[in-house]
């Protein structure tokens, strides 16, 4: 049998060539609005078992608040560090009403390549096909995966400051889930884009836990992230910028973890992951390097333990990947942390190394600009403490109005 070679051809051309959904008129590029940075997975099955991180047969549904609105908007699904195929039977965007509640009519199922199930391999991620959806500045959005098959959770964010649910079976689209259980991580999610105008953009706040909003109120998005996002919200007569929280509780510039993987890999090594690969960049502000002071010692990890000069040349690192990608960089100073609890975390020692690293952001001229986080939360009577008004309680990440004046304190002219 002969075979037309022209017809099969075309035929190809046809099976590959599905007629991607435009963006309208007045949008032309994509930022992202919202994300979470992931950690590895625990060690074990069973670690992930306690964590209530494995899922069989259920759906997670996961709310999120983004910072610049749109009309249309896509997802990004993530199985970081997963060492295995994750299968996605089905997945849904809606407006979140209240608790795990949609807004009645909001609900879209997300398609992949225009087909609802989708397979993520081991470490990557999938972009969802745009969805027609308005969605408002400053929205909550209720994304609802359904797994299943048993596997382990990955592209996690442990620390969410955010209650998500957790319901058996396929109810992706149910209006509400009053019986589900609670879960505080972000999983299988990590990013949410809206089609933008020409001259939008993000910015990403990319640190530890102190960006990370690390004991601010659950669910109250009380982030300095959150707070910065509003004040660049209510200007007028400039583009809007969207602002995404890629902070790890407990990261470290130069080091992996080394007695918590929810600390996520270095800044180092996630810097092209949550920055650079980011839609729409234009800004980063960094606040790293207190970790890398607390969390080593004579006593604790003492070959992880570093000095000033490390410290800055990690920064310095930072700084000359993103400019190498046309990206401003800002250097955010390291808040004080005398006082805290944790066992070995402070000493006058590393706090002179803090202060070292400070004097370099503020006069070393690698960055495009400062953001004195440290002159913003600082006791005026004692500089070395956080403020009593501003202090959660550890003596080292702020509460609800410290993180409010980290965000006000920012000088909104260097992002134009």
């Amino acid at each position: 049998m002969r075979v037309n070679c022209s017809f099969l051809f075309a035929l190809s051309l046809v099976a590959i060539s599905a007629p991607a959904q435009t963006l309208p008129a007045d949008r032309t590029h994509w930022v992202g609005t919202w994300g979470a940075s992931p950690s590895p997975q625990l060690t074990d099955a069973e670690q992930m078992a306690k964590a209530h991180l494995q899922f069989d047969n259920q759906t997670i549904r996961e709310i999120v608040h983004v910072s610049i609105g749109s009309d249309m908007v896509r997802v990004r699904l993530s199985n970081a560090y997963g060492k295995e195929a994750v299968e996605v039977g089905v997945a849904h965007i809606a407006l979140r009403q209240k608790g795990a509640a949609i807004i009645p009519g909001s609900d879209h199922e997300l398609t992949f390549g225009g087909i609802s199930a989708v397979t993520i391999p081991a470490n990557a991620l999938v972009l969802s096909d745009p969805v027609s959806l308005k969605v408002s500045p400053f929205a909550d959005l209720a994304i609802s995966i359904f797994i299943p098959k048993a596997h382990m959770g990955a592209g996690i964010h442990y620390s969410a400051e955010q209650t998500n649910y957790v319901a058996s079976g396929d109810v992706t689209s149910a209006a509400d889930l009053p019986d589900a259980a609670k879960l505080t991580s972000w999983v299988f999610l990590t990013g949410v884009d809206v089609a933008a105008q020409p001259a939008a953009s993000t910015l990403i706040a990319f640190g530890d836990s102190i960006t990370d909003g690390a004991r601010s109120t659950l669910d109250a998005n009380h982030r300095w992230p959150n707070f910065l996002a509003a004040r660049l919200l209510a200007r007028t007569g400039v583009p809007p910028i969207a602002v995404v929280d890629e902070g790890i509780g407990g990261n470290r510039i130069l080091h992996d973890p080394n007695s918590n993987i929810a600390f996520g890999v270095s800044a180092l090594a996630r810097f092209d992951r949550d920055v650079l690969a980011q839609p729409g960049v234009k800004y980063v502000i960094v606040l790293e390097g207190i970790n890398d002071l607390g969390h080593a010692g004579p006593d604790h990890f003492p070959e992880e333990q570093v000095n000033a000069e490390q410290i800055i040349a990690g920064l310095k690192q930072l700084a000359a990947r993103a400019h190498e990608k046309g990206i401003k960089i800002y250097g955010a100073t390291l808040t004080p942390f005398q006082g805290t609890p944790f066992p070995g975390y402070y000493s006058p020692e590393k706090d002179a190394q803090r202060k070292a690293v400070n004097e370099w952001i503020r006069t070393g001229h690698a960055f495009d600009g400062v953001i004195d986080f440290e002159k913003a939360v600082k006791d005026k009577a004692n500089p070395d403490r956080v403020a009593d008004a501003f202090d959660s309680g550890d003596h080292l990440h702020p509460k609800d109005e410290g993180y409010r004046a980290m965000g006000d304190s920012i000088n909104l002219a260097l992002f134009k």
